[in-house]
């Protein structure tokens, strides 16, 4: 009995050991198997990385440095990046002092990057109309947020000797970035004209390969601290809320702004401006079309059309606007414009002209062309000895025959005008008091206030 339990216990001794061998032969080759899924899977490596930036950005990398990192994420880490699109002596189209790369154990099966952050990036868009192309290729990989704080955002102009248009980007954050679906989007940037901050949230993409203007976007933005004195001439400080949706070709846009202290700089009085609008945007090209703005001031209202487009000669964007007033105030146009105290004249005026603000750094006032017809009903002035005047004018063509103490008359006052280079040339100007007509022609110098008219 004692052999027997002997035998036994030697068997069941020998079917451990087998067990044993077994599981770590087993245990081994799942080893080699994780291990050649590891070498075969890892993307953190520099020539399958370096290969997937160039082809994203359909550009060749250079970079200074590349080192891998483990733990406790998987990841990697670039430093000195150049991403050089097109021929050799352009200037590069992103730099990137700091690359951080970051995944996750579980994501390198999925092909999913739960992080990347570019530190001191400049990206530097060339001229439109150049005839560059880019050749996205898509990637199956899917990030979960990409960051880019710091970031600098430079559209070279199309004259060699004129600066960039230069946005700083305080904070940007790109969220589920990938080819299967629309990214969300959140940036805070400096807007550098008029110079003012803008934050702008919603969704972008997926990129059109075949036509990039027909990539949709939408979202909403704030626009704050907008300084208008730059535009010489006018001065303020414009805040703005809104919303937007479409594609990059044509963008409907929708929303309103506020300016507290708007004034012409000529005149010197500040009023509050306030403008509903709707507009759409060719983001392609950087044009705007005004479908309609409403602008309210003191007790006038504006209705204005137009585009704010790149001019016939390639030297900058035009403004071209259609205004009406219907039922505004007389008083309130003049003083925008005349320094006095108190308006010459106050009455109700309509209005029907077409402006034309062409580029340059010439002042508002200098540059802006008009022309356009107006009416003014029951007009009075304010000064008494002009009213007095023309209280007498029309008692005397009345045939009143005491015209020391005339009735105070209202006046009708209607025209065709055309202003360009500071200069207002009347035409078929009526002037008209009970019992009086006048017709004259001439001049108005906005900037001397010299009158010159005759009739």
């Amino acid at each position: 009995m004692t052999t027997a339990v002997f035998q036994s216990a030697k068997s069941t001794c020998r079917t451990r050991q087998h067990k044993t061998v077994l599981g770590l032969a087993v245990a081994a080759a799942l080893c080699v198997v994780v291990l050649l899924l590891w070498v075969e899977l890892w993307p953190f490596q520099q020539k399958p990385v370096v290969q997937s930036l160039e082809e994203a950005s359909d550009s060749k990398l250079s970079l200074r440095a590349f080192h891998r990192t483990y733990f406790p994420f998987p990841g990697c880490v670039l430093e000195g990046l150049q991403f050089n699109h097109g021929s050799n002596n352009r200037k590069p189209l992103i730099t990137i002092e700091r690359l951080i790369i970051r995944g996750s154990y579980s994501g390198i099966l999925f092909r999913h990057l739960t992080r990347i952050a570019a530190e001191n990036m400049l990206i530097s868009i060339p001229p439109f109309g150049g005839g560059q192309t880019f050749h996205t290729t898509p990637s199956k990989i899917t990030i979960g947020e990409i960051v880019a704080n710091g970031t600098v955002l430079e559209f070279a102009a199309s004259k060699p000797d004129q600066q960039p248009l230069r946005f700083e980007i305080h904070d940007a954050s790109l969220r589920n970035v990938g080819w299967n679906g629309a990214l969300s989007y959140w940036v805070k940037v400096r807007n550098p004209e008029p110079p003012g901050e803008i934050t702008a949230s919603g969704k972008f993409g997926v990129w059109n390969l075949n036509d990039p203007g027909q990539t949709p976007v939408s979202g909403e933005y704030k626009f704050d601290q907008a300084d208008l004195s730059v535009y010489h001439g006018i001065a303020g400080v414009l805040s703005s809320v809104g919303k937007f949706s479409g594609v990059l070709a044509h963008i409907d846009i929708a929303g309103s702004t506020d300016t507290p202290n708007f004034e012409v700089q000529s005149g010197g009085h500040r009023v509050q401006l306030t403008t509903e609008f709707s507009a759409y945007v060719d983001a392609t090209g950087g044009d705007t079309f005004l479908k309609r703005v409403d602008a309210h001031f003191w007790r006038t209202h504006v209705v204005a059309q137009g585009s704010i487009a790149e001019s016939s000669g390639g030297q900058g964007k035009t403004a071209l606007i259609n205004l009406s007033v219907s039922n505004g105030r007389i008083e309130d146009l003049l003083r925008l414009f005349v320094k006095a105290d108190r308006p010459p004249m106050s009455g109700s005026v309509t209005l029907q002209a077409k402006t034309e603000i062409p580029p340059g750094e010439r002042p508002f006032l200098q540059k802006v062309k008009l022309r356009g017809g107006f009416g003014v009903e029951a007009g009075s002035f304010s000064k008494p000895d002009t009213q007095a005047s023309v209280n007498k004018l029309s008692a005397g063509a009345e045939g009143e025959k005491d015209a020391s103490d005339p009735e105070t008359v209202l006046t009708g006052l209607t025209g065709q005008v055309a202003l360009q280079e500071t200069t207002a040339s009347f035409s078929d100007l009526s002037f008209g008091v009970p019992g009086a007509v006048s017709r004259l022609h001439g001049t108005y110098n906005l900037i001397s206030h010299k009158i010159d008219l005759h009739g």
